[in-house]
């Protein structure tokens, strides 16, 4: 498949439209209670300025698209140094934040062209798979990855991933990471968003943006986000803004979910809520988004999208205490299953973006997006 090609669900309710390249969610339109539209996800109209981008985040390498809306791996977040030792083998990636390493490392991922292995017409969908070598970015083993984009029903927008370790143990932490502006993409900054998220503690990080090793409570901090506030009210009290991994430990759990987040947009009142039993949540608020010219010619600044990013924790393959991320080949089990499940509603709508994350020692499947309109409009 050209690298170029952008490809486009519709149901006449919701229009996607992604991109071979990185399995992109490029746009995203949605009704609002009185069937106004808006593209809730920050992009480009053309694949060329995600394809320039090469680096984000203090001391990496600048260039156009901070991840906008890409699947991220073989191992989303940072590895502290580039470095970890499984097995007995110490293992350096690449790297490409500082001193470590990013979101796969310099060439992850997001920065591959993913084939259409299958496309169905009933029940649209696409189907993505990319073939990881051993090596790849300095990480161990052959891992096929596998996404699949569906609309299986009428109001429905959903992404499977599945990362298959082939011949030897590796890390793996899938994540979709759009960056959500519930206003609209060029509606502006998100600051007068208000956030709840069902998370006591935070892993706090180093000046590297690191885990520390410790699990700190939130009450009393600028990370206290257990009741309801906006983004903006504290964000000056944390130095950069925030760019944190929440322990997801209080939330109200339905079917086997828990309750990590909502979001809500003051202008319109569209609301995100976000569903999962993904151990983690990082929220991010577009700190290193400045002056970026996205779709329309809106430009993005600094805080302009929100990401939610259920994981498993920043750095765990370096950290014992956190959650493994390792996935064993050969093996098959339901160990560390995770789903998530976003909803986004505006007064008596309501639209979900479903996000499903499975792992198992030997498969993982990471965030299923998906849009499902409970009442008319």
């Amino acid at each position: 498949m050209a690298a170029e090609e952008i490809l486009e669900l519709s149901n006449g309710r919701i229009t996607a439209k992604i991109a071979a390249w990185g399995a992109t969610i490029t746009s995203l339109i949605v009704p609002d209670a009185h069937g106004n539209l808006a593209d809730v996800v920050l992009g480009f109209d053309t694949l060329e300025p995600y394809m320039e981008y090469v680096g984000t985040g203090k001391g990496g390498q600048k260039g156009i698209s901070p991840y906008f809306g890409c699947i991220v791996g073989r191992v989303a977040n940072r590895i502290k140094e580039g470095k970890f030792t499984l097995n007995g083998v110490e293992y350096s990636l690449a790297i490409n934040n500082g001193p470590n390493s990013l979101h796969g490392g310099l060439k992850g991922f997001d920065k591959v062209v993913w084939d259409v292995v299958e496309r169905k017409s009933e029940c649209p969908s696409i189907t993505f798979q990319y073939h990881s070598k051993d090596g790849e970015e300095g990480y161990p083993g052959d891992v096929t990855v596998r996404a699949t984009y569906s609309l299986p029903d009428s109001t429905t927008l959903r992404l499977d991933m599945e990362a298959v370790a082939e011949n030897k143990a590796t890390p793996i932490n899938l994540a979709q990471h759009t960056y959500w502006n519930l206003a609209g993409h060029n509606s502006g900054d998100t600051l007068d968003h208000s956030i709840q998220i069902w998370g006591k503690h935070i892993t706090p990080v180093d000046e590297n943006t690191i885990p520390t090793g410790e699990i700190m409570p939130v009450k009393g901090t600028p990370f206290d986000f257990t009741t309801e506030h906006k983004i903006g009210a504290r964000i000056n009290d944390v130095p950069g803004g925030y760019d944190h991994n929440y322990v997801l430990d209080s939330g109200e759990e339905k079917n086997g979910l828990k309750h990590a987040a909502k979001l809500k947009d003051s202008s319109n009142s569209r609301t995100l809520d976000l569903w999962t039993d993904a151990p983690g949540m990082q929220f991010y608020t577009a700190n290193y988004v400045d002056g970026v010219t996205g779709k329309g010619g809106a430009v993005y600044g600094k805080h302009s999208g929100v990401c939610l990013e259920t994981q498993g924790f920043p750095n765990a393959i370096n950290q014992p205490n956190f959650p493994s991320v390792v996935v064993q080949p050969e093996v098959r089990t339901e160990q560390n299953r995770i789903f998530s499940q976003y909803q986004l509603s505006r007064a008596h709508p309501t639209v979900s973006i479903l996000g499903e994350m499975m792992m198992t020692p030997a498969r993982l499947v990471s965030p299923t997006v998906g849009l499902i309109p409970t009442t008319e409009l």
